[in-house]
């Protein structure tokens, strides 16, 4: 499958990595076609890798992956054109991260709204479905970094395309446990717990953690 990944920051070049192993051909996008953490990840991952643009990537991908930083989202994707995301399945994996205050970060967005929702009210004829927020990025393709059963989850308007996200999630990630929380408004619940997870992180000295349900 073509994949396209807007933003060259380590989530998504951990995300392109993994979907590149995983036998898809990925086109990673910036601001400028000459981007050179896009370049640099190009030559390690081989012939199925490329870059360009934003909407470079977004008119390549049959599924695009949002991994740009929270604040900037919609910018990126309206560089993306919306023509080229029309109809597509959105993979967020953004949070709306404030660090204009110093740390620990705030949340541009929150209680009453989400980025989630920003995006997809933005783009109406988008598939969004947010996940992968809640860990850090080698966990997010590969949960058995961590030791026993652990849980991810997702949320989105369209039921046929979270079913899609939850079968990547599971065959190409590796995730056992996928719960839906709903339309598109569970995104607030996800990204306001990047907030518990950053004071987490600050009390653990580590970001390789994640939670698990038990009922």
């Amino acid at each position: 499958m073509n994949i396209g990944i807007l933003g060259t920051g380590i989530v998504g070049t951990t995300i392109g990595s993994k979907l590149i192993h995983t036998g898809n051909s990925v086109k990673m996008g910036s601001r400028t076609a000459e981007n050179q953490k896009a370049a640099e990840w190009v030559k390690s991952n081989g012939k199925n890798a490329s870059h360009g643009t934003f909407k470079d990537a977004a008119s390549f991908g049959q599924i695009i992956f949002n991994c740009t930083l929270g604040t900037g989202s919609i910018e990126a994707l309206k560089s993306a054109g919306e023509k080229n995301l029309n109809g597509k399945i959105l993979i967020d994996v953004s949070n709306p991260l404030d660090f204009s205050k110093g740390m620990p970060p705030t949340l541009s967005v929150a209680n009453t709204d989400s980025l989630g929702e920003q995006i997809q009210r933005t783009f109406p004829n988008v598939k969004a479905v947010k996940t992968l927020c809640t860990v850090n990025c080698n966990i997010m393709v590969n949960p058995s970094f961590l030791p026993g059963d652990h849980d991810m989850y997702l949320c989105g308007n369209d039921q046929k395309a979270k079913n899609e996200v939850t079968d990547i999630l599971k065959n190409w990630f590796g995730w056992k446990s996928v719960v839906d929380l709903g339309d598109i408004t569970g995104a607030r619940a996800l990204e306001m717990h990047i907030i518990f997870w950053v004071r987490l992180w600050s009390v653990l000295q580590t970001p390789l953690f994640n939670f698990k349900i038990v009922k």
